[in-house]
């Protein structure tokens, strides 16, 4: 299968914490993994904040972010699909950073594997809904 995996993936791959084991069986699956370049940017983020809040020390964030290049997916211009994650966010009333990703995932044909519960609840109920699922429920279907 095809998927377009988001921030809150990747950071799992990076950093011990909850359903990292779920996130280190999809990089190993052997599945077709995309993401968009703003990925980076949100998983430096994600990163920043674990480091400021305690949760890891601010050497690993700077080591675990070096990392980045070695995740197992092909990365996507973000530009090419920006259009029509501003026509989503604004459809959705959801945020353009999470619709990159869904913007991206149909524009290739995949499906979006997100840890983000809030994403999932809001794309659920809406024509977009079969387009996202949970890292959790993605690990399920092995």
């Amino acid at each position: 299968m095809r998927f377009v995996v988001d921030a809150s993936v990747a950071v799992k791959w990076l950093v011990a914490e909850e359903d990292a084991d779920a996130a280190d069986w999809l990089a190993a699956s052997g599945q077709e993994l995309h993401a968009p370049r703003l990925m980076a940017s949100e998983a430096a983020n994600a990163l920043w904040r674990k480091a400021r809040a305690g949760q890891i020390e601010h050497a690993e964030a700077g080591a675990a972010m070096a990392l980045l290049t070695d995740m197992p997916v092909r990365w996507n211009d973000d530009e090419t699909v920006g259009a029509d994650a501003v026509r989503l966010a604004l459809a959705l009333g959801h945020p353009v950073y999470d619709c990159v990703y869904l913007a991206l995932a149909h524009r290739i044909g995949a499906t979006v594997v997100t840890a983000d519960r809030r994403f999932v609840t809001a794309v659920a109920p809406t024509e977009h809904g079969g387009s996202v699922m949970t890292l959790a429920d993605c690990a399920e279907t092995r």
